[in-house]
Parts: structure tokens; sequence; C-alpha cells
């Protein structure tokens, strides 16, 4: 007999989210009491009197029964293994007394994707800034799951460790493996001098849980017939869950949703409770949901209520809209942008005025003359933060009457914009800058490609032309004052797949090639940004929307500058300015691809750049950029963030009125909060779209063999990145079941000794690429070394003799 229970949860956002948990009873077993008629003949001899014991109870008088459930036998028999594996969490009073007294820290516990016996704690304080605690082995981890809010203690320095070199995957031990885990734990331990160590704690208890439905699937137990079960949650961070279900055979092979109850000081792992099934695993609408769900995207239909303030069509431009509006429709107007783009959210323009200086103006879509504050379209934009943007599809934040219609600056249709305007010199010098509302018209809707097509070409000359070849050239002297007051370009490889019209496989994979019209574009989008961010701080000191790019603290920079001094390079990191110069030094003629490595290393030292109310802070500076103040304006259709300053701005302006909403720094300071959120998680959602549709484009390739170069090296891997298809993975050198070959690691140079080769960052190699299904639960690209070649660890470059299935034809053997 299948049950349901129903309740109400308040989520992350602020909305409320119905939660329906299904609950199987067994409808066989009698209750046992002789006076229950609805179970007569389902017991041979009642268990339970007709008149029960009259027990004295302050909590019930009368004549009862006591039925305990199994909640209340489960947690009160240490029926697992009887051993405490866990030190006990201590109570929230205890903890505050001691956060407060600085015994204890509190901070986000994150744990690592590489290492499932590694995370650490992001401690903030008033006084300080954040600081970070490395956690090592699963009693120190003591039962936090990523994203819980704790308490640490700090351990006694002669207890501090270093981050762990080491690549370790938990493989679902037994209770019982505990010896063998901690086993395992020595490999952690590092022989490194003491700079390298770092302060070192434990959890000693939990202040906010921050548990989720977790999408995974199912690890069926070997036993015949049993109930408990593994369940591998799909992001690596997670702990395994142990549930309880007959529907194993049913949801073998599925991705399903499961929710954790608890975690007793006994138990390896939480116990939960299976939720959901989403639908088969490797199908592409169940991983798409499975990658939303995972990482928060809100992605449902947008609601009747929502689409009820979008404007009834057919639309126009009304006289009413037309105020505080400027006419803009004789301009020379045009769009660049990605093939296939629908959500065209800015248009450029240039010509030169009767003065002989250049009129520039960047015309931005005017989403906030659509969504106005306050009503359920606004906060349903809000919510959503972003447009999330996967290979195959695009989750829109506003609905796409807007996205794709009233809102994209197409061209041939008039349009309402915000357009900022400069009077520039020819040395692109800005002389006056203006602020309007506007309508226009754009006179085309370009690719990247096809602009720098026109602007090659000598046989074009038509005013599209000639308003583009203007703006190119204004770009590239802008682009080199940027980068002469110590701007970054770094370098991050992006991959376009191509789709095969009828099944939607990736048929084809490349890196994206960037012309110059990108970097035009980019040019005038980031003139705008800071232009405005003037504006509205000046207006609005206390309540501006801005971005700020922190710079990173030196010890991120560790990894880059020993990867270029075993190049024979020096990479100074003290100010933006050194290090952009220090990267444009950085040259080889005999290895020409060496500059792109080290920006794409110098990218993963930066930290992220984040939203923020100008009223809260006191650092508005972008390191990147090298700009003292920035914000974002130019994409409306796909960010929450520039919606605000939009509104902002025309408040500025004087071409909207204000709302309280605006200007209180505390709202903004929570709304910045989301986006960053939502920001982020958006990107991860990203790069798991690209990884899912990689690995289908393996599939279907078969096993390939590439030229590689090194990223990174770890104590038992190398992480290699591939060229040609901007393809990022981990060669492991210690296999189960093979002998271990002799393994030397060097944090300080840092290199990696295999038998007699040794192994740098940067250092070129040849590897085999191939989709590993072994783990139907985490099928991924596996990568085997083929060049340089070591004995008993290289492999053959021939991969006519390889089977791609081979793992999963071994996995069904062992099964059977």
């Amino acid at each position: 007999m299948l049950k349901s229970k129903t309740f109400l949860k308040k989520t992350r956002a602020g909305g409320v989210m119905k939660i329906v948990r299904e609950h199987y009873l067994r409808d066989d077993i009698g209750c046992g009491a002789s006076g229950c008629a609805a179970c007569d003949g389902a017991h041979e001899g009642p268990v339970l009197e007709l008149q029960p014991l009259d027990r004295a109870s302050s909590l019930c008088p009368e004549p009862h029964y006591l039925l305990p459930d199994t909640n209340v036998l489960l947690h009160q028999n240490e029926i697992e293994s009887g051993k405490t594996i866990f030190s006990e969490h201590l109570p929230l009073s205890k903890l505050q007394q001691g956060i407060k007294s600085g015994t204890y820290l509190q901070g986000t516990f994150r744990a690592s994707r590489e290492n499932y016996l590694e995370a650490t704690v992001w401690v903030h304080s008033d006084d300080e800034d954040s600081k970070e605690i490395i956690l090592q082995g699963l009693k120190n981890l003591n039962r936090a799951i990523h994203e819980d809010i704790v308490a640490v203690e700090l351990l006694p320095k002669h207890q501090w460790v270093a981050p762990s070199s080491v690549v370790l995957q938990d493989e679902g031990q037994n209770e019982d493996d505990i010896e063998k885990e901690e086993e395992t734990e020595r490999i952690l331990k590092t022989a490194v001098n003491e700079k390298m160590l770092k302060p070192t704690g434990r959890v000693v208890g939990i202040i906010k849980r921050n548990w989720r439905p977790y999408c995974g699937m199912l690890s069926k137990s070997d036993i015949k017939e049993s109930r408990r079960h593994l369940f591998t949650p799909a992001d690596k961070r997670i702990p395994r869950i142990r549930i309880e279900t007959r529907q194993a055979s049913t949801l073998e092979g599925r991705r399903i949703i499961v929710a954790v109850d608890g975690w007793p000081r006994n138990s390896r792992y939480p116990n939960g409770h299976f939720v959901k099934n989403l639908g088969e695993v490797g199908d592409k609408e169940t991983e798409t949901e499975v990658l939303l769900l995972e990482h928060d995207v809100p992605h449902h239909a947008f609601s009747q209520a929502v689409l009820s303030f979008l404007p009834k069509m057919p639309w126009s431009i009304t006289e009413k809209d037309m105020k505080n509006r400027e006419d803009l429709r004789q301009l020379c107007v045009c769009s660049v942008d990605p093939p296939g783009c629908t959500d065209i959210d800015d248009a450029l323009h240039c010509r030169e005025l009767e003065n002989g200086n250049l009129e520039v103006g960047v015309h931005i879509a005017d989403v906030s003359h659509f969504i106005r504050p306050g009503n359920a379209l606004d906060q349903e934009s809000a919510r959503r933060g972003t447009t999330v943007y996967l290979c195959e599809k695009r989750i829109d934040m506003v609905p796409e009457l807007l996205s794709s219609n009233l809102c994209s600056l197409r061209s041939n249709v008039d349009r309402l914009a915000f357009s900022c305007i400069w009077e520039m010199n020819h040395n692109a010098e800005i002389l006056k800058t203006r602020f309007t509302k506007s309508v226009i018209n754009s006179k085309a809707s370009l690719t990247y490609a096809e602009a720098q097509m026109r602007i090659d070409s000598a046989a074009m000359n038509d005013n599209i032309t000639t308003s583009l070849r203007g703006l190119n050239k204004l770009a590239k002297i802008l682009k080199k004052g940027r980068i002469e007051k110590g701007a970054l370009t770094l370098s991050s490889p992006e991959v376009r797949f191509h789709m095969d019209s009828e099944t939607h496989d990736p048929i084809d994979l490349q890196t994206k090639e960037l012309r110059e019209t990108n970097s035009m574009v980019e040019e005038f989008m980031l003139l705008a940004n800071i232009s405005v961010a003037k504006k509205i701080h000046e207006e609005f000191s206390e309540h501006a929307l801005l971005r700020k790019h922190p710079a990173p603290p030196p010890s991120n920079y560790e990894i880059l500058v020993k990867a270029a001094k075993s190049k024979n390079l020096e990479i100074k990191t003290d100010t933006a300015k050194a290090l952009a110069d220090s990267l444009d030094r950085a040259d080889s003629p005999i290895f020409p691809y060496l500059n792109t490595l080290l920006r794409i290393l110098a990218t993963r030292c930066m930290m992220q750049a984040v939203y923020f109310c100008s009223g809260m802070d006191n650092d508005f500076h972008h390191y990147g950029l090298a700009s003292p103040i920035y914000t974002h304006f130019t994409s409306p259709i796909r960010r929450y963030a520039d919606i605000i300053v939009h509104r902002l701005l025309a408040v500025a302006i004087g071409a909207d009125c204000t709302y309280p909403e605006l200007t209180d720094k505390h709202k903004l300071a929570d709304l910045c909060k989301n986006l960053n959120f939502r920001h982020k998680m958006a990107q991860y959602a990203q790069r798991a779209s690209v990884a899912f549709h990689t690995q289908l484009f393996f599939k279907n390739k078969g096993i390939v063999s590439e030229e590689a170069y090194i990223l990174f090296v770890r104590k038992n891997a190398i992480v290699v990145l591939i060229p040609k298809y901007g393809l990022e993975g981990t060669v492991f050198f210690e296999e189960k079941d093979k002998p271990k070959p002799r393994l030397i690691y060097d944090d300080e140079i840092p290199s990696l000794k295999i038998e007699d080769t040794v192994f740098h960052i940067f250092d070129k190699v040849k590897v085999k690429i191939m989709l590993d299904s072994s783990n139907l639960q985490h099928q991924k690209i596996r990568m085997s070394l083929v060049e340089p070649q070591i004995p008993g660890i290289s492999v053959s470059a021939d991969t006519s003799n390889m089977d791609i299935n081979e793992p999963e034809r071994k996995k069904k053997k062992l099964q059977k």
C-alpha cells in the first residue's frame, strides 16, 4: 500500500516548495490487537490483549498501547557494527559559546571533488579576511556534508598538514573496512617543507545543515533479496547514502533522487530515502534534468501569473513609450553576435561628426521597460538571476516573447533601447558621455565572421562596413590602453559542438575561434559598463549595484610561478600590471603554445568576480580589468543585475522613477548574494553540459590518440589539456589489480617521477582517449599515456585492438 506524506518547505530564494514523499506500507501484517476488526483474520492469534495494561503515565493517563516504531528501534540499537566511528557533535549552545570565545571557528564546509578524504572550511570574520582551514581524514570531516555551516577546532601546529596532491575516489567502503580507510589516509600525508603547511582542523559540530535532494544512482547490494543499498550521488563532493527500498531491481540503471535523513555516529555513510525516479541513465533529457537539478537551476515553465505581465500582442511602440526617449532610428546601428543568437542584447554604431570627432554608441535592449518592479515577472526574473546556456538548450531568465522577440535587437524592426553615447577623438579619448533611453532600428544582425569579412573586404564601403571599421580601429586603441594600465588577458579553452540535425548528437568538437570582431564588441561593452558604473555611483553612492574582482592572495600564484620557473621563465605577481607584463614576456620560440598554457593556468589562480552593494563595501576594484569601478549594464535579457543597473541609471537621468527596494542597501545586498549564487551555478551547469556532450562525442567517435600538455602533476596522476578539443582529463598511474609503479612526487618543482621518466607541468605528452562506461553513474573520459613510452604504464597508439565496451562487459560478467 502506498501512502504519501506532503509538507511545505521554504527554499533558499524565499519561495515555498511542496514536497511529497512516498511511504510503502504492508497491508498483509495485522496489528495484533484482539479488538481490531480491520485486521480480523490477518493474524493467527492476538499479540495484544483487548484490555491494555493500565499503567499511569503523565503523557497519557488513559489505558494505552505503547508501540515503538522502526525509527526508535533503529536509533536505540547499534544494529550495524556497534563501533563508534565518529566523535559526537557538540550541542548548538556549546558551539555558539565556543565561537564567541574563539575556541571554535565557524565556516562553510567545502568537500573536495578530487579527494573524498579532504575538505576545506572557509571561515569568515568581521575583523579579518576570510581564511581557509584544511580538514583531512574521515574522523576530522566528522559527518559534515558539502555546504554545511560547521564549527571547527584548530589542531595544534605540529598536527597541521599540506593540501593533499592525491586523487582519491570513494569506492564504497564496508563498515568493517574502517581500518583499511585509515590505511588509505596515510597516503594523504606528503613530506613537505614547513611553509607548505596550512591551518588544519576538525569538525566539532554542525551549525546548519544544508542538505538538499540529491540526484544519482543506486549501487545495488550484492546480497540477494537485500533491501539495504548504497546510493551514489552524481556530485562527487557528496558522500554515498544508505537507503532501504524494495524497488532496487526497478531503480537499477536509472537516475533517481534521494534525500538524507540523518548520519549516525556508528555509520560510515548517512541514511536516506528514495524520493523520485528521473529516468534512464545516459538519456539526454534525463541527464539534462539531473544537471539542472544538481546545480539548482530553476527551469520549470513560466507560470500564468508571470506570463500575465507580458505585453499583449501585436505590440508596437506608442506615444507614451516615447516619453523621455530619443528617436535614434536614423543611425546606422548593427549587432555582432555568435551564430544562431536570438537573444540580441546589444548593438553598436560609429559615425563622424561635423567637428571631425567620432560619435560611438552602445545600444542595449531596454528590458526594464517591460519588467516593472515587484510584479510576478520581476520576482521570477530576480529568482532565476541569469539565463543558463547549455550545449543544446537555453534556460531563459525571462519569457521567450521578451528574450527572442520584443527585447531582442533584431535587424529592420523598431526596438526600445538604453543608449550610452560617447563623443571621442580619433585617439579614442572620451570627450563627452551621455545616457538616454531610445528607440533604434538595427540595420544588420551580423555574426563575428560576417563582421570580420566586411572589415577585411576592400570591395565593401557601405555605411555598416564604415561604421564597423571605425569601431574596430577605436577598439584596438582602447584595448592597448587597458593593457598598459594592467588589465589581464587570460585564456580558457572553450569548445563548440556541431550537432547532427536529426539525432542532435555531437558529430564534431572544436575550440572556439576568436576574431578581431570578438575583441571589438568586448571593448565597447567594457567601456559602457565602466561609464555606467561611474554614473550610478555618483548618483547613488550607497545603493549602486557594482561588480568587483578581488586580487588573489599571493599563495594562489604558487603553482603558476613554479610552473613558469620549471621552464626557466619568471612570473611576477606583485600587481596585476606586473603579472600582465610577465605573461606578455613569457614566450618560447620553440614552444609557441607555452604562453597560452601559462594564461590558462593564471586563470585558475583568480578569485571569483562578484556583485555587491556600494554602501556595504569599500573595495570596488576590478583586478582583472584593472578598473577602479565596474558594473554590468550590457546584457539585461540574460542577467538580472543589469536590469537593476538600468533602473538606477534611468532614475539618475530622470527617465524613470525610483521605488523603495531600489534604495534599500540591505535588500540590494541580499539580491547580490542570490545573483552571485545563480551566476556560479550557471557556470557549473554549463561545464557539466559540455562534459556530458563530450562523452557523447567520444562514445560515437570511439578511441583516439591526441597530443596533450600537462597542466598539473599530482602524487599519483597528471592532469592534461588536449588543445584540439579544449578537453581536460586525468591520467592515473595506479590502477586496481595492477602492479604499482615507482612514483616520486616533488611538490617544490613540481614534478612526478614514474620509474625513470620525470614529468613537469607543460610537458608535451600523447594520450589515448576513450569513454569509460564501467561506472554508469560516473561515465567519464578515460585517458591513458601513449608517449613517452614507460614499460608497464604506456599503452599502444594503435586503437584497433582495443574495445571501448570492454570495461562494461567485464562489469556485467562480474555481476553474473
